[in-house]
C-alpha cells in the first residue's frame, strides 16, 4: 500500500441509494489508509465529521450536483450549510448550460458566489464536466473558475458519460498554471491510470476504488 498515493485521493461515495452502512464503510476505509478525504452527498456530511473529527481525514461535499443547473443562491445555500455541517472541502458543478450559451459572466458569478461562501473554511474545487464540453470550453471554464479565485478545477461528476483522461488533465493544468489544484475524477479505478493522471498535472484523485488504487488492484468499473 502506498501512503504517498493515498494522500492524493478522495474516497468517494456519490450514489443516490448510498446507505448509512457504506457511509461508515468508507469512513473507516479513509482513516485506515490515510486518505485526504470522504466526498459524500451533503445530507452526510454531518454524520462524516462527526466520525472524523479526531483523525486526519476531511470531508468533502459536492455543491449543485450532479447537474450544475441549480440557482446560485441554492449553491451559495448548500455551501454555508455544508461547512457548518463540518466540510471542509466543497466540489461544485459549474452551469454547463450557461458557459455552452457563452454566458462567461454568468459562469464566473456562479463559481465566485461559492468560492465566496466558502471563504477561509473550505476548499472549493470547480467540476467542469470535460464530458460535455469542446476544448475551447474546457480552457474558458478553468480560466473562469481561476479568475473567481477557486482552488481547483475538477474533470467530471462521473453521472454524464464519461470521465477524466490524461489529455484533459494535462489541458486544465496548461490552462491554470502551476499552483492551482486539479482534480481527476470519475473512471479512475486502478493504480496505472492514477499515476498517469498525476504525471499529467493532477493533485487530486477522485476515486470509489481509492483502496485497490493503493493496493496496485484493477478497481470496479463504478464512479
Amino acid at each position: 500500500m502506498s501512503k504517498e498515493l493515498a494522500k492524493y485521493i478522495d474516497h468517494t461515495q456519490l450514489k443516490p441509494d448510498t446507505t448509512t452502512e457504506k457511509i461508515d464503510q468508507i469512513i473507516t476505509e479513509a482513516v485506515n489508509y490515510e486518505f485526504a478525504s470522504v466526498c459524500v452527498n451533503p445530507h452526510w456530511v454531518a454524520h462524516c465529521y462527526d466520525k472524523l473529527k479526531d483523525t486526519t481525514v476531511k470531508v468533502c461535499t459536492v455543491i449543485g450536483f450532479p447537474l450544475g443547473a441549480t440557482a446560485t443562491k441554492t449553491k451559495v445555500f448548500e455551501t454555508k450549510q455544508a461547512i457548518k455541517d463540518g466540510a471542509t472541502e466543497v466540489d461544485m458543478v459549474i452551469n454547463i448550460g450557461e458557459l455552452k450559451s457563452n454566458h462567461d459572466n454568468i459562469v464566473k458569478q456562479d463559481i465566485a458566489a461559492v468560492v465566496q461562501a466558502a471563504g477561509h473554511d473550505a476548499l472549493t474545487k470547480v467540476i467542469i464536466e470535460t464530458a460535455l464540453l469542446t476544448e475551447d470550453e474546457k480552457v474558458r471554464a478553468c480560466r473562469l473558475a481561476k479568475e473567481a479565485n477557486a482552488d481547483f478545477v475538477k474533470t467530471s461528476t462521473g453521472f454524464s458519460g464519461g470521465g477524466a483522461t490524461v489529455d484533459d488533465i494535462r489541458l486544465m493544468r496548461q490552462t491554470v498554471g502551476p499552483d492551482m489544484g486539479v482534480k481527476a475524477s470519475g473512471g479512475v479505478r486502478d493504480l496505472a491510470s492514477t499515476k498517469a493522471m498525476i504525471e499529467a498535472g493532477a493533485t487530486r484523485i477522485g476515486a470509489s476504488a481509492g483502496i485497490d488504487i493503493v493496493n496496485g488492484e484493477q478497481g470496479s468499473p463504478d464512479y
